[in-house]
C-alpha cells in the first residue's frame, strides 16, 4: 500500500525523486582521520549536477549508493540524509548497502554483464557463462535494485516525478510500480541498448527481467534514436511487446500488458558556459605550457583523453597512430600524441590487463619510433581534469574512437574550449556521430588502417576549414546543455 511508504513527518517528501549508483559526493579519510567530502566522479555526475538550480527543483532528493568503507560510514553516521555542507546544497540520501551484495551488483552484473552486452563486448566462444555463480549475483543486482525501490518510495512525495538512472538500476522502474503507483517514474540509458540478438545472449528470464523493470515506468529515455530502437525492438522479440510508433516511423511508445511506456531521446550535450570558464583558469595555463613543452615547437598534437575503459578503443587508436608514422613518414617528428589514459574499474582483472596493455603498446610506439628530441606517444594516466582541459585547447586533432559508446561527452568538449580549431576523428559507433557527424571525420573504430587515413586527413585539413567546423560542433555540442537535458525529462513525465 502506498500509505506504508509515506515518509515521516519530520522530513519532507520530496517532489522529485533522482536515483543513481553514483552520487555528487564521495567521502576520503582525512590527515586527521575524519572523513572528507568531495564532489563524485563520473560523467553522470556531471550530467545531474544541475539539480536544484531551478528553485522549483529546490526540494529535490538525490538516492544513491555508498560506493566505499567512507561513504558507508558518512551514510551511517549521517543517519537518512546527508549533511548539505557536504554535497554542494543538494539533498542526498546515501543507501549502505551491505558490501557484498553491492560488489556483486555493481562489479559482477552491471559492470561485468550488462555493460559487456550493451557495448558488444563478450568474446563469445569463450563468454559468457552464466552457471551457478552468476545466478547468486543475480541475487544481489535483485537486493540492489530493492535497495533502491525501497528508498525512492519513501523519498518521495504523492504523484513525484522520479528520475531513474542507467544500466546499474534497470529494475527500479517496475519495482516502483509495484510499491507506489502513483508516481511518474522515467529511466534514462546513458549506455547505448544492444539490438535483440546480442541482448538475447542474456538467460531468457534476466533479459526479460530488465525489459519489464524498464517498461515499468511512465517513460524510458535514451541518448539518441538507435538505442531507443534497439531497446523497442528487444522488447517486441523478447517480451512479444507491441511498438507503437509516430507519423515519421520512430517508435514512439511500447505497449505491453496494460501499460504503456512511451520513448523519448535526450542526447546530453556539453555544458558550454562551465567549460569555457574553468578552461581558462591559472591550473589550466600551467598546464598547457607543461604539454606545449612536451610536444615541442612546431608540432602537432593529436588528443585523446579516456579512461581505460574496455569500449573506449585505446589500444586500436594507438595501432592507428603507429600505422599513420609508418605510411606517411613525414609526420615523424612532426607530431606528437597526447594520450590521457585514466585507470578505469581497476579491481576488475581485465581492466588491470587492458591498462598493462595500453602502456605496452605506448612504449612499443616510442621505441619503434622515438628519436633523442622526440617522443610520439605522451601517455599519462593520472586523472587531471585541469591538464585535460589543456589538451583539449592545444589539440590539432581530437581522436575519439569508441568501440561503442551511448554518447561520449569528450567529443562534444573538445570542440567547446578549442583556442584555434580541432579536427574531429570520431567513431561511427559513438552516439554523440548522430548529432556530430556532419562536421567530423567518421571511422569504423575496428578499422585501424581507415583512421590513419583519417588522422592524416585531419592532420591536412586547412586551418581555416578546421576552425569553422570547430564552430560548428561547438554549436551542436552544446544544443542541449545538462540542465535543460534533465529539466526536458522532467517535463515529458
Amino acid at each position: 500500500m502506498v500509505a506504508e511508504h509515506v515518509p515521516t513527518a519530520s522530513i519532507a517528501a520530496a517532489p522529485i525523486v533522482v536515483a543513481s549508483n553514483r552520487g555528487p559526493v564521495s567521502y576520503r579519510r582525512g590527515a586527521d582521520g575524519s572523513l572528507v567530502a568531495g564532489r563524485g566522479g563520473g560523467g553522470l555526475v556531471s550530467g545531474l549536477s544541475s539539480i536544484g538550480r531551478d528553485p522549483k527543483e529546490a526540494a529535490a532528493v538525490w538516492v544513491c549508493a555508498a560506493l566505499g568503507a567512507e561513504d558507508r560510514e558518512a551514510a551511517r553516521t549521517a543517519g537518512r540524509r546527508l549533511d548539505p555542507g557536504d554535497t554542494g546544497g543538494h539533498r542526498v540520501r546515501m543507501l549502505d548497502i551491505p558490501p557484498g551484495t553491492f560488489a556483486a551488483a555493481y562489479n559482477d552484473i552491471a559492470n561485468s554483464v550488462l555493460w559487456f552486452v550493451h557495448h558488444m563486448l563478450y568474446q563469445t566462444p569463450l563468454e559468457p557463462v552464466f552457471d551457478k555463480a552468476f545466478r547468486e549475483q543475480w541475487a544481489a543486482y535483485e537486493a540492489y535494485n530493492a535497495a533502491f525501490a525501497d528508498a525512492v518510495a519513501e523519498e518521495a512525495a504523492e504523484g513525484a516525478a522520479v528520475l531513474v538512472q542507467d544500466y546499474h538500476l534497470a529494475l527500479v522502474p517496475g519495482l516502483l510500480r509495484a510499491r507506489r503507483p502513483d508516481l511518474r517514474v522515467g529511466h534514462f540509458s546513458h549506455t547505448p541498448w544492444a539490438p535483440p540478438d546480442y541482448f538475447r545472449m542474456l538467460p531468457d528470464d534476466v533479459s526479460g527481467q530488465l525489459l519489464r523493470g524498464v517498461l515499468g515506468g511512465d517513460r524510458a529515455g535514451f541518448l539518441t534514436l538507435r538505442w531507443a530502437e534497439a531497446f523497442a525492438a528487444c522488447c517486441a522479440d523478447v517480451l512479444g511487446a507491441e511498438v507503437v510508433r509516430d507519423g515519421e516511423g520512430r517508435a514512439a511508445e511500447v505497449r505491453f500488458e496494460g501499460r504503456v511506456t512511451r520513448l523519448g531521446v535526450h542526447g546530453l550535450g556539453a555544458d558550454g558556459d562551465f567549460l569555457r570558464e574553468r578552461a581558462h583558469r591559472a591550473d589550466v595555463e600551467e598546464r598547457m605550457a607543461a604539454l606545449r613543452a612536451q610536444i615541442g615547437p612546431d608540432r602537432r598534437a593529436i588528443v585523446r583523453v579516456d579512461r581505460t575503459e574496455l569500449s573506449k578503443n585505446i589500444v586500436r587508436g594507438l595501432h592507428a597512430y603507429r600505422r599513420l608514422l609508418e605510411e606517411h613518414p613525414q609526420w615523424r617528428g612532426r607530431v606528437v600524441h597526447i594520450a590521457f589514459a585514466y585507470p578505469s574499474r581497476q579491481d576488475l582483472p581485465v581492466y588491470r590487463d587492458y591498462t598493462a596493455e595500453v602502456e605496452r603498446v605506448a612504449r612499443e610506439i616510442n621505441s619503434a619510433f622515438g628519436t633523442e628530441g622526440w617522443e610520439p606517444v605522451a601517455l599519462h594516466v593520472k586523472d587531471d581534469f585541469a591538464r585535460s582541459l589543456a589538451a583539449y585547447r592545444l589539440a590539432d586533432v581530437a581522436l575519439v574512437n569508441p568501440i561503442r559508446d551511448g554518447m561520449n561527452l569528450v567529443a562534444k568538449e573538445v570542440p567547446v574550449v578549442s583556442d584555434h580549431g580541432c579536427a574531429l576523428v570520431l567513431s561511427r559507433e559513438a552516439g554523440a556521430a548522430a548529432e556530430l557527424g556532419d562536421e567530423a571525420i567518421l571511422v569504423n573504430p575496428y578499422d585501424v588502417e581507415a583512421t590513419a587515413r583519417a588522422l592524416h586527413l585531419a592532420l591536412l585539413m586547412d586551418p581555416g576549414e578546421r576552425a569553422e567546423r570547430t564552430k560548428r560542433l561547438a554549436s551542436a555540442a552544446t544544443a542541449l546543455p545538462p540542465a535543460r537535458w534533465f529539466t526536458d525529462q522532467l517535463r515529458a513525465l
